[in-house]
């Protein structure tokens, strides 16, 4: 009765051992995958940002430049260089007022498109 159970409980811990190694190896996989897909998640993220920072501070270069001007050009024709910046100005002013009643619709909707970027 003894051998029959030394047989038995031999035969289960043989058995058990190599599903742990499995269990170890396949966890293991899948953490590597996980690492290669946040790797791969990541630098899609940071290259979208990169590149869209580097156009971003192409048109602010731009941008700027025609409203330098844009502004002595209005100057001239209002008769006196700084009306044409006072113009300019007001301008951007109206543009920030709308910004800012649009400004949590926008947070908003950036916020989704992140979180989209992320997941899939």
């Amino acid at each position: 009765m003894q051998r029959l159970k030394n047989i038995i409980m031999e035969s289960i811990f043989g058995n058990i051992g190599p599903l742990f190694q499995r269990i170890e190896q396949y966890s293991n996989t899948r953490l590597e995958i996980l690492k290669y897909k946040t790797i791969e998640k990541m630098s899609y993220l940071l290259s979208g940002y990169i590149s869209r920072f580097v156009l971003l501070t192409t048109v602010l270069v731009f941008v700027l430049t025609l409203n330098v001007g844009v502004s002595l050009w209005l100057g001239e024709l209002l008769g006196k260089i700084y009306a044409g910046f006072l113009v300019v100005a007001a301008i951007y002013g109206v543009l920030v007022v709308v910004l800012m009643l649009i400004h949590t619709r926008l947070k908003n909707r950036i916020n989704d498109t992140i979180i989209s970027q992320m997941l899939n």
